[in-house]
Parts: structure tokens; sequence; C-alpha cells
């Protein structure tokens, strides 16, 4: 049995509205804090999981069954209203779990998950994790901590839609971007465009046509330079104000 894969400073951070960008990744090593002892015993009561870019983990409505630690690629978790209109709620990159807030196998999918690029994912069955907890108390603290970490993003991301204009959400966004996707490149920040304006839009609460024409908007203001591969950050200082 080998480990969960350690945590590389190569690895993408987790995405989500947040006004302290510090604590964008916080709990990105979920399991990492266990012995290697502990981490064997977790994952010999999961099983090992591909996911396929685009392909669900799970939905909205769907009972609960256990928790997913992503272990390769980036998951996306998002809510979707009646009318079928969707926000995103964040990106999840290595390290972290998905699955919550239920964790023991309880109630029913609050939200659904899918998978922006192929992924693969530990799944620990919400018995399997009741068991590990009343056996393993670092185990306790793991979870404890997980889901300490997913409160924070989850209280950010509500105070951000209740508090920023949806163009300050964008700029927040950009923000976000430059500084945990971003490269300096001859006094510019370089982000590769893997984000689509559909998805920026789910993320901000806007329209797709809404953030072409606000990127636009910047792009003319001098802000930033949008190519089919790339958003340049040209004047940071202009998105902080």
């Amino acid at each position: 049995m080998t480990e969960l894969n350690p945590i590389s400073e190569t690895d993408p951070s987790a995405i989500f509205l947040s006004e302290y960008l510090l604590e964008i990744n916080t709990g990105a090593g979920f399991l990492s804090s266990l012995s290697s002892d502990d981490q064997k015993k977790v994952r010999r009561q999961g099983t090992r999981c591909k996911v396929s870019k685009g392909e669900g983990v799970f939905f909205q409505g769907d009972p609960h069954t256990g928790v997913w630690v992503v272990e390769k690629g980036r998951i996306r978790t998002f809510y979707a209203g009646p009318s079928g209109r969707e926000i995103t709620l964040a990106y999840w990159s290595v390290g972290h779990f998905i699955g919550g807030p239920e964790v023991f196998g309880m109630g029913r999918h609050v939200w659904s998950a899918d998978a922006l690029e192929d992924c693969e994912l530990l799944f620990v069955s919400g018995a399997s994790l009741l068991r590990l907890v009343r056996e393993i108390p670092d185990v306790a603290v793991a979870v404890i901590n997980g889901l300490v970490n997913k409160g924070k993003c989850y209280s950010a991301l509500i105070q951000m839609l209740g508090t920023r204009t949806v163009s300050e959400r964008l700029r927040q966004l950009l923000v976000i971007l430059a500084e945990t996707y971003g490269r300096h490149e001859e006094g510019q920040i370089v982000v590769d465009r893997d984000i689509t304006y559909d998805q920026i839009a789910t993320i901000v609460g806007a329209t797709r046509q809404w953030v072409t024409q606000s990127l636009d908007r910047l792009q003319s203001e001098g802000v930033l330079q949008v190519s089919r591969k790339e958003i340049t950050i040209v004047n940071m200082d202009e998105l902080y104000s």
C-alpha cells in the first residue's frame, strides 16, 4: 500500500471567492498530517477511482455515501437552482476532500460535483470514515479541521455574494487567479486561460455575455489583456481599487 499522494508546490490551488487570499488553499493537506501508518489504514478503508473530465462525482439530492479525497486533478462543486442556473461554489485541488457537509453517509447532497479535468480520487465510505474516526484520534482531528476549512470557504462565498457587486466579485476573482495561478513576466502577471468565460460567470454570479463585456472593458482601460490562451494582468493595482 502506498501513502496518499503528497501535496506538491506545483499542484494548483483551490479557487473560491474570498477576501482572504492566504486561506484559499488551507485544508489541502486534509490527510497529510497523518502518520504513514495511519495513512495506510485510511487507504485500506478506501477505494481508488478515476473520473474523466466533465464527469459527475455526485449529484444534488442524491443520498450521501461518503467523501472523496482529490489525489489528482481538480473538482468543481456547484449548486443548481430550480431554473437550472448554476453557481460554482469552489474548485477543489489535490489534497482537499469533497462530499460534505455530511461525512458519515447520512442525509442527501445539497450540491453537485464534477471533474474539471481527468481526476484520481480516494473514496472513503461514510461507515468506514466513522469507524476510522472512532479508532484513530488524528483522523477525527483531520475531519474536524477539514470541515472547519469548508465552513470558512462557504462563509467567505456568502460574504462576497452579499456584500460585493458583481463587478467587484469579478475583480476579486482576477486577483485570486493572478495570486494563485499567475506567473510574473516582464512586470506583468500571466494566467493561462484554462478557465472559460462560462466558468467565470458561474463563479461570480453573472452571465457569459456580462463577463465578456466586462473583460473587454477592463482591456480597453489597460488593466489587462486577453488572448485565446492567456489573461495578462497589466495593472494589478487597478484590480484592487
